[in-house]
């Protein structure tokens, strides 16, 4: 059918393949090389890959800030999106246009034939599709899904990153985070620059590394941070042609430390020229929707983090911000998620748990369920239709001394963040 809208196109290529998630680069491989013999690229940029269980979208916003603060251009490809698709496609720091995208989605339609495409892949590939027509310095590429097997893996990267290594979608990438780090290291290629930010090797990782033959650098061991006496500021230690160099006192922002660091290196190592006062500048202004996100609400602090794991609730928990008050959590997740292992996490820290039901993915746990886990870790709570009603809820109960904080699932933020723009 010719003429259709962004939306339209949306919803076909949602259902089209019989599989949500097909791991596996044969079929997108071929679709893409066929691409590249229709589009010319404007420019031959250096490709930045990043793969993790949390921290990705961290260290692409990160690159992505430091490469327009410099005057480079930049697309970046991430996923997925909290209101609008064309926030997965962004030049310089803007989502690509619906037209954009159409023309993308036509073209790939144009050269696939018969072969069958997920809708991540069509995603990657018309990302790809319009990084290859414009002029653009560095493109940066967030792994869906493991690393190995992901469609992002189609390109050689010129830098890979692997953020963390936890347990998450272990029905896809292994039982344990040895497995699940192996698969990460998918994304790393031979004499190319590698960048590791879990600071806890899973067994093997260090072989598999060495097999690889990247040129492989570790936070902690490699890569430093430092934090300065009263942990209001930080400075990144980066390599740069084999000698160690300080950037920094660095504002704290919304972002780790760690994941800033593994984004400096990362442009280091693809020999962006970086200006230590001009990081600086950048980093102390830098927010990222959804990840230690904190906006007033109706009068009330709230907290929008995606963590949707028990490691990454871990990290909620240490840098939530101290109240007089109370604290509620508004929560919820999808299935394939350890949900006993995130309430575990969060522990005391939360004083109220309203617990709203996902109605967008049918992936979705249902919320009396995930009561019945809070009602068992011994923590007082509720469950309700939508968590955009457990939203509203929270915040009629919540006074200026308390915070409510949102997390749990990239759906759950997003219905909070719809709820926000209707009634803001």
């Amino acid at each position: 059918m010719p003429n259709r809208s962004l939306e339209e196109w949306l919803a076909v290529i949602e259902t089209r393949h019989p599989n949500e998630i097909d791991l596996g680069l044969v079929r997108v491989g071929q679709v893409w090389s066929l691409l590249t013999a229709e589009v010319s690229p404007l420019s031959n940029p250096a490709f930045i890959t990043v793969a993790g269980t949390n921290g990705k979208g961290s260290c692409v916003a990160a690159m992505q800030a430091l490469l327009i603060s410099h005057g480079y251009s930049v697309g970046a490809f991430t996923s997925p999106h909290f209101l609008h698709y064309n926030e997965r496609i962004v030049i310089n720091g803007v989502p690509a246009s619906d037209a954009q995208i159409v023309t993308a989605f036509e073209l790939i339609e144009d050269v696939r034939g018969d072969i069958s495409l997920t809708y991540f892949e069509f995603n990657a590939l018309a990302a790809l599709v319009i990084f290859r027509q414009q002029n653009v310095d560095a493109v940066l590429l967030e792994v869906g899904l493991g690393g190995e097997l992901d469609a992002v893996n189609i390109i050689d990267a010129d830098v890979a990153i692997v953020t963390s290594v936890a347990l998450d979608h272990q029905d896809w990438l292994g039982d344990t985070r040895s497995e699940i780090g192996k698969a990460k290291l998918g994304v790393a290629r031979r004499n190319k620059p590698l960048l590791v930010g879990e600071p806890d090797l899973p067994h093997g990782f260090a072989n598999k590394v060495a097999d690889i033959g990247a040129d492989a650098l570790f936070i902690g061991k490699d890569l430093r941070v430092l934090e300065d006496k009263n942990k209001s500021s930080f400075t990144s230690y980066v390599k740069d042609n084999g000698l160690t160099r300080s950037i920094g006192p660095m504002d704290h922002c919304s972002l780790l430390p760690e994941n800033i660091t593994l984004a400096l290196q990362a442009l280091v190592s693809a020999g962006f020229s970086l200006n230590s006062d001009i990081c600086c500048r950048t980093v102390s202004s830098l927010s990222l929707i959804g990840r230690l996100q904190k906006v007033k609400f109706k009068g009330i602090n709230v907290i929008l983090d995606v963590a949707h794991n028990p490691a990454a609730a871990r990290i909620l928990r240490e840098n939530l911000p101290v109240v007089s008050g109370k604290t509620f959590a508004v929560a919820s997740v999808l299935a394939d998620k350890d949900w006993a292992g995130i309430v575990e996490q969060m522990g005391t820290s939360v004083d109220e748990w309203l617990i709203g039901q996902i109605n967008d993915n049918q992936r979705a746990l249902d919320a009396r369920s995930l009561l019945k886990v809070v009602y068992t870790a011994e923590h007082k709570g509720r469950c309700y239709q939508s968590v955009e009603n457990a939203f509203q809820q929270a915040i009629i109960e919540a006074s200026s001394l308390d915070q409510v904080i949102v997390f749990g699932s990239f759906h759950t933020v997003s219905a909070v963040l719809t709820v926000m723009s209707k009634e803001g």
